[in-house]
């Protein structure tokens, strides 16, 4: 017998049996939503202990409805798909899962900036065409030696920057909330943004989406880059002023960029960005490997269920709130 409702408002992957079976032991079951939408989740959330969420948009309006609502997990790591706000202001925790994808994401971002130094997909549309020419990607230069920028250096930044120089890139990188040793521990050079977007040859994006880092890679940043630089990101595509890009590319500011996030998540068919030169794009699988996913199912699942049962989960992304007497009882 189950007596707690998980609404998952969302997902990608094949099946949610994995959260299933962790929420199963503290008497949870799932209710699925059929598209995602704010009118369906302010329909079905009332029934609703809890919300497991991946990209859907819960909204102030979803947050409200929500009676029962104990708390909202997130299927991955940002969380600005979720009112934070709202919840926090009604005492409802949000949980997220920070480390899951680590290995993913990194490994992303350097087929991104291989794709690109070596024309990969030119090369690969010309042969299929009957163009076997050389002359079609060059030129082409060593990525060893390279500088390697990592925008954000946080758990993913750590772990490319690892890669990185296993594969004779040198490091530098941009993060203002890191003490000066995360940097030496990973024997790379903390800079200034100006200086990052100089000197880097190739630029990695891994910063969370925030009114204070939307659009921060502008128009001013993307000029500073050498024309034969390479930049990519896989965090959020409002990291990036879209509008910028797209001029920077056909202006050959730089030589390529590689997108596997946008703003908006799904670029409407026929956006001039899609037939920018030198672009490669990836629909927001940068997270994906049969492995990563069940560690996130499983992870996500067992912030909601810890709660549920009485336990403090590991990630809440609004402590403040667990200080509320309503929270006194968890341990």
């Amino acid at each position: 017998m189950t007596d707690k409702v998980v609404l998952v408002t969302d997902y990608t992957w094949s099946s949610t049996e994995p959260e299933a079976r962790v929420l199963a032991e503290v008497g949870a079951s799932l209710l699925t939503a059929e598209t995602g939408s704010e009118q369906e989740l302010v329909k079905l959330v009332p029934e609703a202990d809890a919300i497991l969420t991946c990209f859907a948009h819960v909204t102030p309006k979803v947050v409200r409805a929500g009676k029962k609502l104990q708390i909202i997990g997130r299927y991955g790591i940002g969380v600005d798909n979720i009112a934070v706000d709202q919840a926090t202001e009604l005492g409802i925790p949000v949980t997220n899962v920070p480390a899951y994808c680590l290995d993913e994401v990194a490994e992303h971002a350097l087929a991104f900036f291989f794709s690109l130094a070596r024309h990969v997909c030119s090369y690969d549309s010309a042969v299929r065409a009957g163009n076997w020419e050389l002359k079609t990607g060059m030129p082409m230069f060593r990525m060893a030696g390279r500088t390697l920028g990592i925008l954000g250096f946080g758990k993913i930044g750590q772990t490319l920057a690892a890669k990185a120089r296993g594969l004779g890139f040198k490091l530098i990188a941009h993060d203002p909330f890191l003490p000066a040793g995360v940097f030496v521990q990973h024997h790379t050079e903390s800079v200034s943004l100006d200086e990052l977007f100089s000197r880097a040859d190739c630029i990695s994006v891994h910063m969370p989406l925030s009114p204070q880092t939307r659009h921060m890679v502008n128009r001013d940043l993307l000029r500073r880059m050498k024309p034969t630089a390479f930049l990519v990101n896989t965090s959020r595509g409002g990291v990036i002023d879209q509008s910028a890009l797209l001029l920077a590319l056909h202006e050959g500011w730089l030589a390529g960029a590689g997108l596997d996030v946008f703003e908006p998540e799904r670029l409407p068919p026929g956006h001039p960005l899609l037939n920018a030169p030198n672009l490669l794009a990836t629909p927001h699988v940068a997270f994906y490997s049969e492995e990563s996913v069940v560690e996130l199912e499983t992870k996500a699942a067992q912030n909601v269920a810890d709660l549920l049962s009485g336990r403090r989960p590991d990630h809440v992304v609004n402590p403040e709130v667990l200080k509320l007497p309503r929270w006194a009882h968890l341990k």
